[in-house]
């Protein structure tokens, strides 16, 4: 992504807040791989359910658990699952995309029916028929997601592809000897990277989502894992105890979702031509495709 891009984000309201609270996210992650402020697994009965003072900032668990220590440890759980669901969702879609649109009818037809098929399927339930086999994991859920999310999106870009294939640029790029691969990369990827975009960060913040509610129903990362669903869990059974304390993995969650979908918007408004050329007006008047909630 080009600085240019970047400084068009950071200029407007949402895509501050959205860079902020992705920034905080992958620093936090970044910083928990190195250094926490106590052990997150480390128990100390003698301390359990301290209010947030020095030298535990949020306060601890029923074991005696450092909560800020765990949360930060779980915002790496979050980051792995995200860019993991994301990378496989891109792969994924656009290649479901790429069949879907540019191939001869009969490979497209198949790949749509294969497409309406596979969307049928809730991601949740997905990843627990995954985990059904092969247990519960955090890769469980990042292939569950880019699975489900993956499919989403070559749902929503396929006719996207296929619009820009017949439109004049892709015509006059034909005519000028591009072959079909350079059309794509030139012409076609361009042309549906706002889509895409949006949808991408959509997945990846559901994605975040998918992982806390299957860690908080068992079927995520395991208890030797830091992971926010699973510190929301555990927590939410003592909530008349210490209610406070479910406050932190529940606001983590929320804040670390809306700032992937405001960031999201911002690079669908800083990457569309149409949305920048006309300040914002065709933003009201231009709704985002919409996309199949699994």
């Amino acid at each position: 992504m080009s600085d240019s891009v970047i400084a068009r984000v950071w200029r407007l309201p949402a895509g501050r807040i959205g860079l902020v609270i992705a920034a905080a996210v992958l620093a936090t992650a970044a910083v928990a791989l190195v250094w926490t402020p106590f052990d997150p697994q480390r128990t100390d009965v003698e301390i359990r359910w301290q209010l947030p003072s020095w030298p535990h900032l949020l306060g601890t668990d029923a074991t005696g658990r450092d909560i800020l220590s765990l949360l930060m440890a779980g915002a790496r759980t979050t980051v792995v699952v995200a860019v993991g669901a994301g990378i496989i969702a891109t792969v994924l879609g656009l290649v479901l995309a790429a069949l879907g649109a540019l191939t001869p009818r009969l490979v497209r037809e198949s790949v749509a029916v294969v497409v309406d098929v596979l969307i049928a399927f809730p991601v949740l339930l997905i990843a627990m028929m995954i985990t059904a086999v092969w247990g519960g994991s955090v890769w469980v859920v990042i292939v569950a997601v880019g699975i489900g999310f993956g499919v989403n999106i070559a749902r929503v870009t396929r006719p996207e592809l296929r619009r820009v294939l017949l439109s004049d640029v892709v015509l006059a790029g034909r005519a000028a000897g591009l072959t079909p691969a350079q059309n794509l990369w030139r012409h076609l990827l361009p042309n549906v990277l706002p889509v895409f975009i949006v949808q991408l960060s959509w997945g990846m913040a559901v994605a975040v989502l998918a992982e806390a509610g299957l860690s908080y129903l068992g079927f995520g990362a395991p208890v030797t894992d830091a992971s926010w669903g699973l510190l929301l869990s555990q927590l939410q059974q003592y909530i008349s105890v210490y209610p406070l304390s479910v406050v932190w993995p529940g606001l983590a969650i929320s804040l670390t979702v809306l700032g992937l979908n405001l960031l999201g918007d911002a690079l669908r408004e800083a990457t569309d031509p149409l949305l920048r050329a006309s300040g914002g007006s065709a933003r009201r008047a231009r709704t985002h495709v919409p996309g199949v909630v699994a």
